[in-house]
């Protein structure tokens, strides 16, 4: 099993001098400020050093030596001119609300941050099509969407605070994602700055389209490794309708995710399938006193968005489904209100789960495993012996409906040997999604946390390829190094 990385190593040793300096000096910095827009070139440490990471934990973020505030495709071509010219690496980032140290510095680096690159550049209803610079805010998008009666939706638990761009790097999903698909399914077309500068649209303008190979789909997911996105058109689909929603409480994880194994096996088609242990039900409550079964061992959010014939039917199935499965609980409605206050309460797990931490020794270790949904119920067998051996506590939220799990691993920051089981318990996380059929990641990307376990996963000519596009459209290794193929 392969270690999580370490502080120690050096992700840009390429682009550095054998005493680590930067080969250009601070006279060449000044010429990159002059072909930019007015203030968007820091170097001001403070100011760099605060940029310098994202959320993620166990993450080296030192080294960078500037920071580009895009706001322009043109500063963003500049800048990666600048550093082809130099070999100077680059880290591109959004709103830094990753949590796998995707957007983190490394040595020598210019921060090129585009979070200022926010606007709609046009609506199509005809096409049902949105045109956006990549620093927008999902949230942001929908809000401005709904005078249309159009409907963006994939959704991510960071909506309210992750961009775009961000997104469409990591191929966000989100809590609707089992009926409507991830990021990759709604973007039409991207535009992107190469490592050398070159500008290029990869994507039809139409709904179909196969002159050539499709490009754009290698840049969605690639976590900045192979360009950088400054524009991106989004299909776009009608307004989504109130939703019914359903609520089931189980005495234990098992009979939860066995529901939702059976539910689906038989035909169920949820626009939104969540699962919370009773761990973070009881995290929750603390939080905003939501009024969850504090003693359930698990509950699951249900919601269908079909005809009220249609919707009426299948919450009576998964009501059945669930009470054969052992539910506590089973209830359901066709209120907006009721619907609006359960998703409030799950987009809220995050909050939550950070007061815990914050009263339990600071440290927290969310994992994103996405399994086949018939291993599901096994995974949670196994996650609960790893509590039992590790003696830590680790709550489970999960898009259970797609299978993408997202368990997270509490323990005292301060206390080593407890630092230590806790970096254990996360990659053996990994470790079971793997064996059981899964992926290390479903939605959060690779980064620098979970570089080393990419190699694990993929097969030799998988990693053959994809070092191969790598090296094919970044030679000096420029974009983000040291992350997501660093050890491929």
């Amino acid at each position: 099993m392969s270690n999580l990385p370490t502080a120690t190593d050096s992700p840009a040793e390429a682009v550095t001098r054998e005493d680590g300096v930067p080969v250009f000096d601070p006279a060449a910095l000044a010429d990159l400020g002059s072909r930019l827009s007015p203030g968007s070139l820091t170097t001001d440490p403070d100011v760099v050093d605060a940029h310098s990471s994202d959320e993620a934990l166990f993450c080296p973020r030192e080294g960078a030596i500037a920071l580009v505030r895009a706001a322009s495709t043109e500063d963003v071509q500049e800048v990666m001119r600048f550093a082809t010219e130099h070999r100077v690496p680059v880290v591109p980032q959004g709103a830094r609300s990753g949590i796998s140290g995707g957007a983190n510095a490394v040595p020598g680096a210019i921060l090129l941050n585009v979070s200022k690159m926010k606007d709609i550049v046009a609506v199509n209803e005809a096409e049902r099509l949105v045109t956006v610079q990549p620093g927008i805010i999902n949230q942001d998008l929908k809000d401005r969407l709904a005078p249309y009666g159009l409907s963006y939706p994939p959704d991510p638990g960071s909506v309210a605070l992750s961009s775009i761009g961000g997104n469409i790097a990591t191929n966000a999903g989100g809590l609707c994602c089992v009926k409507y698909g991830v990021t990759r399914d709604y973007v039409r077309s991207l535009k992107v700055v190469l490592a050398d500068g070159t500008l290029t649209t990869l994507g039809p303008a139409t709904a179909k389209g196969v002159a050539g190979l499709d490009m754009r789909h290698l840049f969605i997911g690639s976590e900045g490794t192979l360009g950088i996105v400054v524009e991106a058109t989004l299909r776009l689909i009608p307004a989504l309708p109130d939703p019914f929603t359903a609520i089931a409480t189980f005495p234990d994880e098992r009979s939860g995710l066995q529901t939702v194994a059976d539910f689906m096996a038989g035909g169920g088609v949820p626009s939104l399938l969540e699962f919370l242990d009773g761990s973070s039900l009881r995290m929750l409550n603390d939080y905003g006193d939501f009024g969850l079964d504090a003693e359930a061992g698990a509950m699951l959010i249900m919601q269908v968005d079909q005809s009220p014939t249609e919707s009426e039917a299948a919450m009576e199935t998964f009501a059945e489904v669930a009470r054969r499965c052992g539910a506590l609980d089973v209830a359901y409605s066709d209120d907006p209100t009721d619907s609006a206050a359960l998703i409030t309460a799950r987009r809220m797990i995050q909050p939550a789960y950070e007061k815990f931490a914050g009263a339990h020794g600071g440290g927290q270790l969310l994992d994103d495993v996405c399994l086949p949904r018939t291993a599901v119920p096994e995974f949670c067998d196994r996650l609960s012996a790893l509590r039992e051996s590790s003696g830590l506590e680790i709550a489970l939220v999960a898009h259970a409906g797609d299978g993408n799990m997202h368990p997270s691993v509490f323990f005292d920051a301060g206390d080593e040997a407890a630092t230590a089981t806790a970096q254990e318990v996360f990659e053996e996380i990994m470790h079971i999604g793997i064996e059981l059929g899964g992926t290390i990641t479903g939605e959060h990307g690779v980064g620098y946390l979970k570089r080393a376990w990419l190699p694990n996963e993929l097969d030799e000519g998988s990693r053959r390829i994809q070092m191969a596009v790598k090296n094919a459209l970044d030679p000096l290794g420029i974009l983000n190094p040291g992350k997501m193929l660093a050890q491929v």
